[in-house]
């Protein structure tokens, strides 16, 4: 179904260098290669995501979050498992990710659209949408490395969500911004879900996972530790930091 996505028995490593060759000389001279160890972002990691709904990943700072949404966004290929997302997918991960910094607003909304899949002339009709909704339109024609992060998060995420994908990756785009933006990307997820779209966001702000998402799923040390509606799984994880779980 469009919308759905499945992620099976999924792992994602990378190599931590404990020592490491600068060089072929002292490669050679050393007679040995580099010293490293595997380390597993996420291991063994299982869920569905159903079409049309908000699904929220949350869990502590390590917890392998961050590097399952970017394997969800492609900008990451698991080493185990996979993915299987049904649909256009688009991701808004980090600060200004796809801009460039001594462009101005105006021009990479162009950039960041084009980057994103949309043509020259869908990226005009909606471009005052764009500006709109971002709230920067004073400093539009303005170089986006005077830009806060907050500037840069509204404008990234105003591209993103007129892309009209069928689902949208989002990471902490709920901790920057004033209460007024926070509330215009909560009227927007409720928008997709009217119209079946399929948001999977990554956010330590429990209070708006539990009003706003569907179903949640818990992450810790890179395994899954549970999934479930929003109320007992964060419960459970909050219970869990005070040492209760």
């Amino acid at each position: 179904m469009k919308g759905q996505v499945d992620v099976v028995d999924v792992g994602k490593k990378f190599r931590l260098y404990k020592e490491r060759n600068q060089s072929l000389k002292s490669a050679v001279m050393r007679r040995r290669m580099s010293v490293h160890e595997d380390f597993w972002a996420v291991r063994d990691v299982s869920f569905t995501v159903p079409a049309g709904s908000t699904y929220g990943l949350i869990g502590g700072n390590g917890s392998g979050k961050s590097t399952l949404l970017k394997c969800l966004a492609k900008i990451f290929t698991p080493n185990e498992g996979e993915i299987r997302a049904e649909g256009k997918v688009a991701a808004l991960l980090e600060v200004g990710s796809g801009f460039h910094p001594e462009l101005t607003g105006r021009e990479n909304i162009f950039l960041n659209g084009s980057i994103l899949g949309m043509s020259r002339k869908q990226i005009l009709a909606r471009l005052d949408e764009i500006i709109d909704f971002s709230g920067v339109e004073a400093f539009i024609d303005q170089p986006v490395k005077n830009y806060s992060s907050g500037m840069y998060v509204r404008l990234g995420f105003a591209v993103a969500i007129n892309v009209e994908p069928d689902i949208l990756v989002v990471d902490e785009v709920l901790a920057v911004g004033d209460a007024e933006f926070q509330e215009k990307c909560a009227l927007k997820f409720s928008d997709f879900r009217r119209e079946g779209r399929t948001v999977i966001l990554v956010s330590h702000a429990m209070d708006a996972v539990r009003t706003m998402c569907d179903e949640v799923a818990w992450l810790r040390d890179g395994h899954l530790v549970t999934t479930g509606r929003p109320d007992s799984v964060i419960d459970e994880y909050l219970a869990s930091l005070h040492g209760d779980a």
